[in-house]
């Protein structure tokens, strides 16, 4: 693949995405810098496992994402940069303005400032389902979060259009898979819940929603880093296919041999949630 003999930087790599896209870079035979946390990783149990050739390509920077001189220093010798750290949360409550500002948008903005400066080949950066959609005719975001990633998506434009970087935008859809270790996410919030005897609580469960397995998305940042006339562009990642948060609660239910039947109506929906099926066609046409 054209990758090899690429440095690729790899950010948030010690995330749910980052961490699975990390270890499928690296036994490839890709040389990986891992971006992480400096107060938050610890180690990864597959890199504990793996041959030491396998270990010799990977090289562990331990940071501030929203540091601009820790960016530059991590973005030192990459030739490809995979933009996944990201402080993801739902709340629509004034406190997490600011740090959803800081960890998605000014993060980005150093990121890109950086690649510019070291002329870095190609940026991909991680969109989101949350976005609001330009081509809808509805602008207002639904959530701090969703301002903060509509806002670095729209940097990540200008960057390519005005500044000739090379930039990727993969708005990712709902992820679920191993090793998913956020609670407040539906899927491990379900399983751990009946894992540990307790009745978890859900809304209406009526909101339709595009999942889209973690192996998939790692193979959409493989791909969007590398394939010809995908700068600039903007890019699905999901199944093409709805399936509602009720259905798949249903589903894990019946898995996991539940004695109850889910309970729903128990908390209240999000205000503004959206609701948008991937465009897979464009997507496939795109990253072939």
């Amino acid at each position: 693949m054209p990758l090899k003999n690429k440095k690729i930087l790899v950010t948030g790599a010690d995330g749910f995405i980052g961490s699975h896209l990390t270890e499928e870079l690296i036994r490839q035979g890709h040389d990986v810098r891992a971006f992480v946390m400096y107060n938050s990783f610890s180690s990864w149990g597959w890199l504990d496992e793996s041959p030491k050739q396998l270990k010799d390509r990977l090289d562990i920077f331990a940071g501030d994402i929203r540091d601009p001189h820790g960016v530059k220093t991590a973005m030192q010798g990459c030739d490809i940069v995979l933009h996944l750290a990201s402080h993801v949360v739902g709340a629509r409550t004034p406190e997490v303005v600011l740090s959803t500002y800081h960890s998605n948008l000014t993060s980005t903005l150093h990121l890109l400032m950086a690649a510019k400066a070291y002329g870095c080949e190609r940026v991909v950066l991680t969109g989101s389902l949350e976005e609001p959609d330009p081509d809808t005719g509805s602008p207002v975001p639904s959530s701090p979060y969703a301002a903060a990633k509509a806002a670095a998506s729209a940097y990540g434009r200008m960057f390519h259009a005005l500044f000739g970087l090379s930039v990727v935008i993969l708005r990712v859809f709902m992820v679920y898979g191993p090793g998913q270790a956020d609670l407040k996410k539906l899927v491990p919030y379900v399983i751990t819940s009946l894992d540990r005897g307790e009745v978890p609580t859900f809304s209406s469960g009526a909101r339709e929603v595009d999942w889209v397995y973690v192996d998939d998305v790692v193979r959409a940042y493989e791909l969007a880093g590398l394939v010809q006339g995908a700068d600039g562009q903007t890019i699905d990642v999901g199944s093409g296919t709805f399936a509602s948060v009720r259905e798949v609660v249903e589903m894990l239910f019946s898995l996991m041999k539940a004695a109850k039947p889910p309970v729903f109506d128990g908390a209240q929906d999000r205000m503004m949630e959206q609701v948008r099926l991937a465009d897979v066609e464009a997507s496939g046409r795109i990253l072939g």
